[in-house]
Protein backbone atom coordinates (compact mmCIF):
# COMPACT_ATOMS: atom_id res chain seq x y z
CA UNK A 1 0.00 0.00 0.00
CA UNK A 2 1.52 3.28 -1.08
CA UNK A 3 1.13 6.62 0.63
CA UNK A 4 -2.41 7.96 0.36
CA UNK A 5 -4.05 4.72 -0.78
CA UNK A 6 -5.61 4.12 2.62
CA UNK A 7 -7.74 7.26 2.48
CA UNK A 8 -11.46 6.79 2.05
CA UNK A 9 -13.43 8.81 -0.45
CA UNK A 10 -15.24 10.67 2.34
CA UNK A 11 -11.95 11.81 3.85
CA UNK A 12 -10.63 13.05 0.52
CA UNK A 13 -13.66 15.22 -0.23
CA UNK A 14 -14.31 16.46 3.32
CA UNK A 15 -12.37 19.71 2.74
CA UNK A 16 -14.51 22.35 1.06
CA UNK A 17 -12.76 25.44 -0.25
CA UNK A 18 -14.66 28.61 0.57
CA UNK A 19 -14.41 30.98 -2.40
CA UNK A 20 -15.07 34.04 -0.22
CA UNK A 21 -12.01 33.18 1.89
CA UNK A 22 -9.92 32.81 -1.26
CA UNK A 23 -11.09 36.21 -2.51
CA UNK A 24 -10.32 37.80 0.87
CA UNK A 25 -6.84 36.26 0.93
CA UNK A 26 -6.19 37.50 -2.60
CA UNK A 27 -7.44 41.00 -1.80
CA UNK A 28 -5.36 41.34 1.39
CA UNK A 29 -2.19 40.13 -0.31
CA UNK A 30 -2.72 42.63 -3.14
CA UNK A 31 -4.06 45.48 -1.01
CA UNK A 32 -1.51 47.98 -2.34
CA UNK A 33 -3.00 47.58 -5.82
CA UNK A 34 -6.41 48.77 -4.62
CA UNK A 35 -5.23 51.76 -2.54
CA UNK A 36 -6.48 55.21 -3.50
CA UNK A 37 -5.81 58.56 -1.86
CA UNK A 38 -9.11 59.88 -0.57
CA UNK A 39 -9.79 62.61 1.98
CA UNK A 40 -10.31 59.89 4.60
CA UNK A 41 -7.00 58.11 3.92
CA UNK A 42 -5.17 61.45 3.83
CA UNK A 43 -6.66 62.43 7.20
CA UNK A 44 -5.74 59.07 8.78
CA UNK A 45 -2.21 59.25 7.38
CA UNK A 46 -1.73 62.81 8.62
CA UNK A 47 -3.03 61.84 12.05
CA UNK A 48 -0.68 58.91 12.51
CA UNK A 49 2.39 60.49 10.89
CA UNK A 50 2.21 64.04 12.29
CA UNK A 51 -0.32 64.53 15.09
CA UNK A 52 0.40 61.42 17.19
CA UNK A 53 4.23 61.84 17.15
CA UNK A 54 3.79 65.55 17.93
CA UNK A 55 1.67 64.75 20.99
CA UNK A 56 4.12 62.09 22.18
CA UNK A 57 7.03 64.48 21.64
CA UNK A 58 5.29 67.29 23.52
CA UNK A 59 4.55 65.03 26.50
CA UNK A 60 8.13 63.73 26.48
CA UNK A 61 9.52 67.29 26.32
CA UNK A 62 7.32 68.53 29.17
CA UNK A 63 8.15 65.59 31.43
CA UNK A 64 11.89 65.50 30.67
CA UNK A 65 13.82 64.98 33.90
CA UNK A 66 10.66 64.87 35.97
CA UNK A 67 10.88 61.16 36.75
CA UNK A 68 13.87 59.19 38.00
CA UNK A 69 13.79 55.57 36.86
CA UNK A 70 17.12 54.59 38.39
CA UNK A 71 16.74 51.64 40.73
CA UNK A 72 17.86 51.75 44.34
CA UNK A 73 21.24 50.18 44.90
CA UNK A 74 22.91 48.71 47.92
CA UNK A 75 23.77 51.49 50.33
CA UNK A 76 21.31 54.04 48.85
CA UNK A 77 19.09 55.90 51.27
CA UNK A 78 15.39 55.03 51.04
CA UNK A 79 14.39 58.71 51.20
CA UNK A 80 14.51 60.94 48.16
CA UNK A 81 15.52 64.54 48.77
Amino acid sequence: METGEGLHKAEESSVVVNTVCLLLIDMTSNRYKYFRWTPRTARITLTYMVVVPAIVGYVAYKSDGKYNFRAKRKGDDMREF
